[in-house]
């Protein structure tokens, strides 16, 4: 019997997974930290990971192959000398925007007519995720603290909201209202007062009328449709019609990451961000279909890195065999192929110790402790480096990626050792109120002298003797 070419695909997909592509990694005999580190380099913002496109439209716009961070230098410059002129000479030759300057920003009766169109459960479960977002955010925002230290000082931290913040919005391959719900509540929650969104000129970026009723439902106004490191350098640099921002959040490509890098100090930036990563643990608890559906569901983000880490053999083989099962029945099978093949590794541990010790290592943005409840609970306590930890079978990463709480805005490629998640907390400025009185002063008077004088910045000391007199 012949098959359709629907089904050859579907069946060459299945063989390309089944294939022995998926790195294998056993600690028993292999350098298990040169590998991933390898892997991990890939996928960093020094990785140069651009699709064929990217690579043909840089060639086409520069007339030169350049390095994705040329590329970003140059954009970046040109938008600071050039300001709008520049944005929508980038815009017309890489996103494809119209030449109208008026048109990069979606009017808000375009948010109000997409809002108004949108499906009443939609508009329920984004309002549903907003609440948990806040409810979360709500709870873990710094207050404002006061110390008094005797008679007469009193010292105060206060955090004050970010006057206006850009958000970016991915929008290349799929919508992600997710993304502007996980940036934009926070920010709100913290106070800031203007939020500027940027999002591609697609049919998933700014051309969304999900994204843009989202928008709508948040009481965000400014939209605005250009992508890529030219909307990062006009956030960063202000043009006319898009005042600059204070800090720039949320994720995209490489020449996002990059550009994001480029004009930090002017600006600042939560994090540069690479290809979205989970490490999975498993143990002869672990259901393999979960396991596997959970390294599918990474490796849709294309590119996407998934590591599973077990110390069963029987785990690796099932889970391996699930994701040959499970992938053909997927949307975009043949990009969670590549995924798998390029950015995924099974991984064959000693035992939990050494699965623990590797995890730490490896620092994940996900890590997905996929084993009985109470056992998951206490492995997680072990494991100091991951951005966010998901615990026991019941709690997929898709969880925290869409209704949780806590942004899912997370550091990458090992930086969860340094580095934290996006919160409310980066959307506030913390500075500190210092009152003393005359008596206060004169008490602290001989220390200051002593620092003072030691450093032979006499202005110093005088600036307290003329207040208190000659110690």
């Amino acid at each position: 019997m012949s098959l359709t070419p629907a089904r050859e695909r579907l069946l060459e997909i299945k063989m390309s997974v089944d294939a022995p592509q998926i790195l294998r990694i056993d600690t028993r005999q292999d350098d298990v930290r040169s590998r991933l580190e390898a892997l991990r380099a890939t996928l960093s913002p020094r990785g140069d990971v651009v699709s064929p496109r990217g690579r043909e439209l840089t060639l086409k716009v520069f007339g030169q192959p350049l390095t994705p961070q040329q590329v970003v230098e140059k954009i970046c410059g040109d938008v600071a000398r050039g300001g709008l002129a520049a944005v929508l000479q980038y815009a017309r030759q890489l996103d494809g925007s119209p030449r109208d300057a008026s048109a990069l920003r979606v009017p808000p009766a375009e948010l109000a007519a997409a809002h108004a169109r949108a499906e009443a459960s939609f508009l329920e479960a984004v309002r549903r995720i907003a609440a948990n977002i806040r409810q979360f955010q709500q709870a873990i925002r710094h207050q404002d603290v006061t110390v008094a230290r005797g008679a007469g000082v009193t010292l105060r931290q206060r955090y004050v909201p970010l006057d206006r913040v850009g958000i970016c919005v991915p929008g290349g391959a799929a919508a992600y209202p997710s993304t502007l719900l996980m940036t934009a509540v926070p920010a709100q929650v913290a106070g800031v007062a203007e939020l500027a969104v940027v999002a591609p000129p697609t049919r998933f970026g700014a051309g969304n009328p999900d994204l843009l009723a989202v928008c709508h439902e948040l009481g965000i106004t400014e939209v605005y449709g250009v992508g890529g490191a030219q909307a990062v350098a006009a956030l960063a640099y202000g043009v006319d019609g898009l005042p600059r921002v204070d800090k720039i959040v949320g994720p995209g490509n490489l020449f996002v990451a990059l550009a994001k890098r480029q004009v930090y100090g002017e600006v600042d930036i939560d994090s540069i961000a690479g290809p979205s990563e989970v490490v999975i643990l498993a143990d002869d608890t672990t259901s393999p279909a979960f396991a596997a559906a959970d390294m599918l569901a990474q490796a849709e983000h294309a590119p996407g890195a998934s590591v599973l880490i077990a110390w069963s053999d029987e785990v690796l083989r099932a889970t391996h065999e699930q994701l040959r099962v499970q992938v053909g029945g997927l949307s975009r099978g043949e990009l969670i192929v590549e995924s798998l093949r390029d950015f995924a590794a099974l991984i064959r541990v000693r035992d939990e110790d050494e699965a623990c010790q590797l995890t730490d290592w490896m620092a994940p943005e996900h890590l997905h402790i996929a084993v009985e409840a109470d056992r998951a609970m206490r492995l997680a306590e072990r494991i100091r480096h991951a951005g966010a930890t998901f615990v026991g079978p019941f709690s997929p990463v898709a969880v925290g990626d869409y209704v949780a709480g806590p942004s899912h805005v997370l550091p990458t490629g090992g930086t969860a050792r340094w580095a934290s998640g996006l919160s409310v907390n980066d959307f506030l400025r913390a500075g500190s109120v210092i009152q003393y009185d005359r008596g206060a002063l004169q008490a602290a008077a001989d220390d200051l002298r002593v620092l003072a004088d030691k450093e032979q910045l006499t202005a110093h000391r005088a600036s307290v003797d003329i207040r208190v007199g000659e110690g």
